[in-house]
């Protein structure tokens, strides 16, 4: 998402004649697009951030701003603490940028209740696959969460303004769309998030829909069976887990258990077989012991995702999980971590070297670095292959998979 507003501020800067450009010394505008979900972005973002202060002290004309969650979470106290800041933009205030440069200064971090209403250009990298984002902020509140704090309640955008949007993509050539929001299946606008899709499936040239990411407590019968019946909705779907123990799942206030979790499981997959289904875990939430973090092992084993992002606990401000007792130690956050990217290691690589022979459809995005073309399957898959013939981006190709590692496939086009 953080990924996307970038674009969206490239367009809207775009159209006040600015360009990128690769060297900050170059610039007459740094803008840092910031997250907030984790400690460590946080501090990446300091660092970056003061060694821009000697930029700005050579030259007074330099300005620099500070956009996202950390724009939010920070208001004025960070131009407080970086006086060289000249503006702060939270992320439901991202489509001000432009007139945000009419000033010499300022704070945008008001509550913005038309966020879902706007329209705003992107500048994308990409010509084959796009972003689209269907709604904005969260309502659930997860007690190590800041971005409720940051994004603000849940708004969903118009489905005509949806669609509006991927239909004009597809006549600049885009092949797929991902549909963006914190949680995309509460999608609540004019009509359902299953209807939406079945809107974006009848779309004329459209070849895939993804969308990201779900909460699982929102995942229905519905949901799957509009996935399941559409052609142009990918078998993939990237469902956030957590934890594996009952315990720590209430403490996280996710809203279900590690059995209905299974259940919603065994209807993906039960509806389509061959789904990928990848997810998110914490390791070291307050108070977990040791028999919480095998519950999570536990789970990892039985479920194998086909991929997972996991991360060390960090505690984040506002949230109630910064304000319980049994904070756990670095090392062993650290120890639990590293067991569960192991474990996932093994299970990614097995489910992976099962695609061996089979031929996969791939959506061409263009060429590697070592000069092979790169796409990826309908599962998410990424694939580096060979061909005879030339390829255009965004073409659709039928390719033999050869080899099968951790993080991708190999293979040739029949």
């Amino acid at each position: 998402m953080n990924m996307h507003d970038s674009e969206r501020v490239l367009g809207l800067l775009s159209k006040r004649g600015y360009i990128p450009v690769d060297d900050p010394k170059e610039a007459d505008l740094i803008l840092l697009n910031t997250c907030s979900i984790r400690e460590k972005a946080e501090q990446k973002f300091l660092s970056t951030l003061g060694r821009l202060k000697h930029l700005k002290n050579k030259r007074s004309d330099l300005k620099i701003g500070v956009l996202g969650c950390i724009a939010q979470q920070s208001g004025d106290k960070l131009r407080e603490r970086a006086p060289y800041v000249d503006y702060v933009i939270g992320p439901q205030n991202i489509g001000r940028v432009g007139e945000a440069l009419d000033f010499e200064e300022g704070v945008f971090t008001e509550d913005n209740l038309e966020i879902a209403l706007s329209e705003i250009p992107a500048y994308r990298e990409s010509s084959v696959t796009a972003w689209v984002n269907i709604m904005y902020g969260c309502n659930n509140f997860c007690s190590y969460c800041i971005v409720p704090y940051t994004r603000g309640r849940e708004r969903s955008r118009p489905a005509s303004s949806i669609v509006r949007e991927v239909e004009e993509l597809i006549q600049q050539g885009y092949k797929e769309v991902t549909l963006l929001g914190q949680n995309v299946n509460s999608y609540n606008g004019d009509v359902t998030f299953p209807e939406l899709l079945r809107m974006l499936n009848r779309i004329k040239g459209l070849e895939r829909v993804r969308f990201v990411t779900s909460h699982p407590k929102d995942l229905g019968p519905e949901l799957v069976r509009v996935m399941a019946e559409s052609e142009k909705v990918c078998e993939h779907i990237h469902l956030p887990l957590q934890s594996g123990s009952d315990r720590v799942l209430k403490l996280m206030n996710r809203k279900y258990t590690l059995s209905e979790y299974m259940e919603k499981i065994g209807m993906l997959r039960d509806a389509m077989p061959d789904i990928a289904i990848t997810s998110d875990i914490i390791a070291g939430f307050p108070t977990e012991t040791e028999k919480d973090h095998q519950a999570t092992l536990n789970a990892l084993k039985e479920i194998e995702f086909d991929g997972i992002f996991a991360f060390k606990y960090s505690k984040r401000p506002y949230t109630r999980a910064s304000t319980m007792d049994g904070q756990l130690p670095e090392e062993v956050k650290s120890e639990r971590l590293t067991e569960i990217l192991r474990l996932q290691d093994e299970i990614t690589e097995k489910k992976n070297q099962k695609l061996k022979a089979t031929v996969q459809e791939v959506l061409v995005e263009g060429k590697n670095d070592n000069g092979q073309y790169t796409g990826r399957t309908r599962t998410n898959k990424i694939v580096n292959f060979v061909s005879e013939g030339e390829i255009n981006p965004g073409s659709l190709v039928k390719v033999l998979i050869t080899e099968a590692h951790r993080h991708s496939l190999e293979g040739k086009t029949l």
